[in-house]
């Protein structure tokens, strides 16, 4: 089994989108997803400055856009065939489940616009952020975190935990740092997956209504325990709740291991999830799909997931 995992915010980087721009059709796509942002994508993913797609109103949905792109340059319009499990990180839930066929590509754009606007609001309101913790034992990770007075927002694996909160208590963790760990200050503007985006969640309950979930034609994993949600409405609560409380990246990464999957892929903007599960999931092959130069490797990835697939299918007729 092959599992497609999409990244979160915090990926992208100045002109990532350029080079899929000059793949056919990618253009239209993007001026679609665009419209319903009600941003320039195109100009975001090709010239827009780093601490311009920093922005959450413009990185989030952005990175979606980026991860649909990849996916149909990658799947064509079969985004949830074959032997494949689907999972987001944060926004990139968001993704996988309009690969999932959960939501469509509109809908699942809409999602990111409202989730994206209501994030930087919140935000906007007390100075926040957050700080990713490399190394040191796990309990002492999580008691330094605990001691600043900050939310362990994102348990990536069992080496990184990011820590979320206000600036302050940011600086009182540098300044304290767990035994043998290191704290990295990200790239995001806000303490997400905290009390501090519980306004958020309230802008998306609101949304809810509109949405017309689809039940996942795939396994697909949720951020909040790792498991495979059963059907549409739930998966879009999933998503909801997801705003203001920790993603659970880690046990994500197990069930992955528990369903027999025997490769990654990461969609772009790629390279932090495949990261993780080379660490996380030895064995385990990963493609990290950040420019149209990879996908040749993606899809041989996928094409050998597809014969273990059917030779599988095949034993088991032979058994019967």
């Amino acid at each position: 089994m092959l599992a497609i995992v999409c990244p979160g915010q915090g990926s992208q980087t100045p002109g990532f989108l350029a080079p899929w721009l000059e793949l056919p059709q990618v253009a239209e796509q993007l001026q679609a997803l665009s419209d319903v942002a009600g941003l320039d994508l195109a100009a975001h993913g090709t010239t827009s400055d780093a601490e311009t797609i920093k922005d959450t109103a413009v990185a989030q949905p952005l990175i979606v856009a980026a991860g649909l792109i990849a996916a149909r340059a990658l799947l064509g319009g079969n985004s949830a065939g074959g032997p494949i499990v689907l999972a987001g990180h944060s926004v990139g839930e968001i993704t996988a489940a309009a690969l999932a066929g959960v939501l469509t590509e509109e809908e699942a754009m809409r999602f990111v616009r409202e989730r994206a606007n209501a994030m930087a609001a919140a935000a906007a309101s007390t100075p926040t952020g957050m700080s990713a913790v490399v190394g040191g034992a796990p309990e002492d990770v999580l008691a330094a975190i605990e001691a600043a007075g900050l939310t362990p927002a994102n348990m990536n694996s069992k080496g990184q935990t990011v820590a979320a909160g206000t600036l302050e208590q940011l600086a009182e963790l540098a300044a304290n740092p767990p035994a043998k760990a290191r704290v990295i200050p990200l790239q995001v503007a806000g303490a997400f997956h905290t009390r501090h985006m519980a306004p958020a969640v309230s802008v998306l309950e609101a949304l809810s209504p509109v949405l017309v979930p689809q039940n996942p034609t795939v396994p697909l994993l949720s951020n909040f325990d790792g498991k495979a949600v059963q059907d549409g409405p739930q998966a879009v609560a999933s998503l909801i709740a997801q705003v203001s409380r920790p993603v659970r990246w880690d046990l994500c990464m197990d069930t992955l291991v528990r369903m027999g999957v025997t490769g990654v892929i990461e969609l772009a903007p790629a390279g932090t999830l495949a990261g993780l599960a080379k660490r996380g999931m030895p064995g385990v092959a990963t493609v990290a799909v950040k420019g149209p130069e990879d996908l040749d490797a993606a899809r041989e990835l996928l094409a050998a997931a597809q014969r273990q697939d059917s030779a599988l299918a095949e034993q088991e007729e032979g058994t019967e």
